[in-house]
C-alpha cells in the first residue's frame, strides 16, 4: 500500500512539473511580443520595456523558467498587470464564489445521478427506466447557459421566487448566500446528473448480471442488500472515476454559470483577465486549476484502494 501510495505522489509531481513547463511556456512562446500585446497599440518603447522587465522576459529562457518555478513554490503568482495587486489575493478574493458553486453543484449531481442510476439499474427496461434515460439524453443535449436562461426566465422573472443574479458570502448569512446559488446549482447540475445517472446504471447493471449477483438473490438477499451492500460498492470504481473526471468539466461550466448569473467568482476574473491580456492572472489559475485537477485524481486514485483491494497490488 505505502509502494502504491509513494508510486501515484511520484507521477503526480512529475504531472505538475509538465503542467508547469506548460503554463510558462504558453506565455513566452505566443506569437509576437507579449509585452507589445499587452502595452497596446498606442504603447511607446519604454512602456513596452517596462512590462518586459515586470514580466521577467529579459533574461534567457531557462533563467526565467528558474525564477517563475521557484516563485511559485514560495507562493509568489506574480503581480496583476492591470490593478498591480498580487495574483494570490485576487484569486483569493473570488475563491468562494467559485468554491460554493462548484461544491453544491457536486454534491447535488453526485446525490441524484446516483439515485436515478440506481434505480433506473432496478427497474431495467421499465417505463421509470425509460423517463429516466430520456432525462440524460436530454441533460447532455441542451447547453449549460440555455438552462441557466430558462431557469433565469421561469423562476426569477416570471415567478420573481427567487433572484436573478449576484453572490452574496456565506458570512453575511447562510439564507441569502444559499438562496443566491440555488439557480447557478440547478442550471449547472443539469448535465451532471445526466452523466452520473447513465455512469451508474451502466454500472449497476454489469454489477447485477454477475453470477455472485444471482446467487445472492437464490439465497434470498434482499433488494436493498442486493442494490446498496453488493452491486453498489462493486460498481463504484467506475463511478468514483467519473466523479473525478467531472472536475475539469465543471471548471469550463462554472466560468459559463458566473457569467450568465453575474458571480464574481474566478471563472469571471478569467474571462476578464483574458479581456485585459493579463498574463499573471491566467497563468496564476491555470497553475491553481491544474493542482487541484491533479490532487483530486491522486484522491481518487487513493480511494481506489478502499473500494476494490486488488487494486493495491
Amino acid at each position: 500500500m505505502v509502494a502504491y501510495i509513494l508510486r501515484r505522489m511520484v507521477s503526480t509531481i512529475a504531472v505538475m512539473a509538465m503542467v508547469g513547463i506548460f503554463v510558462f511556456l504558453l506565455l513566452r512562446l505566443a506569437p509576437g511580443d507579449p509585452a507589445a500585446t499587452i502595452a497596446g497599440d498606442l504603447a511607446t518603447p519604454e512602456m513596452i520595456a517596462g512590462i518586459r522587465e515586470q514580466l521577467g522576459l529579459t533574461e534567457p529562457l531557462p533563467v526565467q523558467f528558474v525564477h517563475w518555478a521557484l516563485s511559485i513554490i514560495r507562493g509568489d503568482f506574480g503581480t496583476s498587470i492591470f490593478t498591480g495587486r498580487p495574483v494570490l489575493d485576487l484569486i483569493a478574493q473570488r475563491l468562494e464564489a467559485t468554491i460554493s458553486v462548484s461544491f453544491l453543484t457536486l454534491l447535488l449531481s453526485v446525490t441524484v445521478g446516483m439515485i436515478f442510476g440506481i434505480l433506473a439499474a432496478w427497474r431495467a427496461g421499465s417505463f421509470v427506466d425509460r423517463v429516466l434515460t430520456a432525462f440524460a439524453a436530454l441533460g447532455f443535449s441542451v447547453p449549460v447557459f440555455v438552462v441557466g436562461y430558462f431557469l433565469i426566465y421561469c423562476f426569477a422573472m416570471s415567478l420573481h421566487w427567487l433572484p436573478v443574479q449576484g453572490y452574496v458570502p456565506v458570512g453575511q448569512g447562510i439564507g441569502p448566500w444559499f438562496v443566491r446559488l440555488i439557480l447557478p446549482t440547478l442550471a449547472l447540475s443539469v448535465p451532471y446528473v445526466a452523466y452520473f445517472a447513465r455512469i451508474t446504471r451502466a454500472s449497476m447493471l454489469e454489477v447485477l448480471s454477475e453470477d455472485y449477483m444471482r446467487t445472492a438473490a437464490a439465497k434470498g438477499a434482499s433488494s436493498y442488500a442486493m442494490l446498496f451492500h453488493h452491486a453498489l460498492k462493486n460498481a463504484g470504481v467506475p463511478i468514483l472515476t467519473v466523479i473525478g473526471m467531472s472536475f475539469a468539466y465543471l471548471v469550463s461550466g462554472v466560468v459559463i454559470i458566473e457569467t450568465v448569473f453575474n458571480i464574481p467568482g474566478v471563472g469571471r476574473l478569467v474571462v476578464d483577465a483574458i479581456n485585459n491580456r493579463d498574463y499573471p492572472i491566467i497563468q496564476g489559475v491555470l497553475i491553481l486549476v491544474s493542482g487541484l485537477y491533479v490532487l483530486i485524481n491522486l484522491a481518487v486514485d487513493l480511494a481506489y484502494t478502499l473500494i476494490d483491494p486488488r487494486i493495491r497490488y
